[in-house]
């Protein structure tokens, strides 16, 4: 931490963190939908602060101080190769396969590196949207028609969300890429491919920490779910050693660090989240400890910790007073009245349904189960796939997050395309189905 200033913060949100995780809801009298949003809050600090938040702000913390500002604007800054620009944005989202508040941290890190508007939308939509394994649980439970559309639909989105992102604001972002351009800092000397095995490493704990159990017990996703966790461990092998050998950390803070995780790992396998929380608080302490660029990326992550966190917090809180949860009895806005709305193919219920998406929150996979319920009882094909196209992309909590980031203009126009795309692809989908 930089200073005591920084140290209150952080005692501050652990300790937030800490009443959020062990929150006993069901002591606490009925406090209708403000139960709800309580029982969102602690399901979210459970089951993906630890997971993905922590991992995610360390590789866009690592994004800002390893990787040179010329190589992000040559590859997706706004004078980028279109093709290049968009393909490297639309590739690197779904590489990383997350949910629509994981991705922030990481569409934080590029944007303020100097990847243009256009590009940096198109990774932060991909993200959630083209998720591999989303999209063929989709084919598999809710049709294979649907799980196309959806494919092709989300890749297709974000490129041209990202196009129609630089077109509108194209003036600024090209005067902004004149001044960056013109202050470029020479390029760091690191070899590449060791740049490349460290964000590999970290993208390696990230997806293997949250890899989902399959629904069937059969299959290439179930067996790595089964070796989840030795294979996050092997990846935070790696990363210690990367560290050690090419980052100048000391190698004796790193196995001292390591200890704890390893004996949690050991006495509590049933309960592999304590020996990854250790982890990571023994990386930060590591950090702490260090000079130079390892001081630099723990200064990084945690300015974008301290940015975000509060606001998805924040963001989740009222999605739950207003939507509820999926298996809860519901917010303010009545689920039964929701799915209600959803019937036919009317130009309402498409657009109701990507709005409606578009503000609830969906942990990566749950939008599945979630529409086969709402389809059972006589949601729309084509507003299943626009609920598809735009829930999980985007949510209430994501929302202030982007606008925290670019702008409250620019996060309007970013939902509007998300909303308006998806109750178009819907309208279109359910005519032809």
């Amino acid at each position: 931490m930089k200073n005591y200033k920084d140290l209150t913060h952080l005692i501050i949100i652990l300790a937030v963190f800490l009443l959020c995780y062990f929150l006993p809801v069901e002591s606490l009298p009925s406090l209708g939908v403000l139960t709800e949003a309580l029982y969102l809050v602690r399901w979210y600090a459970r089951e993906h602060v630890l997971l993905c938040l922590v991992p995610a702000f360390f590789i866009a913390g690592g994004i800002a101080v390893f990787v040179s500002k010329n190589s992000v604007m040559k590859y997706l800054g706004a004078k980028a190769n279109k093709l290049l620009a968009y393909s490297v944005a639309s590739v690197s989202g779904t590489i990383l396969a997350v949910c629509s508040c994981t991705i922030l941290p990481l569409f934080a890190g590029i944007y303020r590196m100097g990847a243009g508007l256009g590009p940096a939308s198109a990774f932060l939509y991909a993200g959630p949207a083209i998720n591999v394994l989303a999209i063929i649980l989709t084919a598999r439970i809710l049709g294979l028609e649907i799980g196309i559309a959806r494919a092709v639909g989300a890749i297709l989105f974000s490129v041209i969300i990202g196009l129609f992102m630089a077109l509108i604001f194209r003036k600024e972002e090209t005067a902004k890429a004149e001044i960056q351009a013109a202050e470029l800092p020479p390029e760091k000397m690191r070899p590449l491919w060791q740049t490349m095995i460290f964000f590999a490493l970290m993208i390696g704990i990230l997806v293997f920490a949250n890899w989902g159990q399959p629904k069937e017990n059969i299959g290439i996703w179930n067996s790595i779910y089964n070796i989840k966790w030795w294979l996050t461990g092997l990846m935070a092998v790696g990363l210690g050693l990367v560290l050690a050998f090419w980052y100048n950390v000391r190698r004796f803070h790193l196995f001292l660090g390591g200890i704890a995780p390893l004996i949690l790992a050991l006495i509590i396998p049933e309960n592999p989240l304590w020996a990854f929380a250790a982890g990571a608080a023994a990386l930060v302490i590591v950090l702490s400890q260090s000079k130079g660029e390892p001081s630099d990326w723990l200064v990084s992550s945690w300015d974008l910790a301290k940015q975000i966190l509060p606001l998805l917090l924040i963001g989740v809180l009222f999605a739950g007073i207003f939507l509820g949860r999926p298996e809860g009895a519901g917010g303010l806005v009545p689920q039964a009245w929701i799915a209600s709305a959803l019937g036919g193919n009317s130009l309402w219920a498409n657009f109701f349904a990507s709005f409606a998406g578009a503000l609830m929150y969906f942990a990566t996979l749950t939008e599945v189960p979630i529409l086969q319920g709402l389809m059972a009882g006589g949601m729309g094909q084509g507003p299943a796939l626009a609920l598809l196209l735009a829930g999980p992309a985007l949510s209430l909590p994501s929302m202030l997050v982007i606008r925290s980031v670019i702008g409250t203009k620019k996060m309007l126009v970013f939902v509007g395309l998300v909303v308006i795309m998806g109750t178009i692809t819907g309208l279109i989908y359910g005519a032809l189905i």
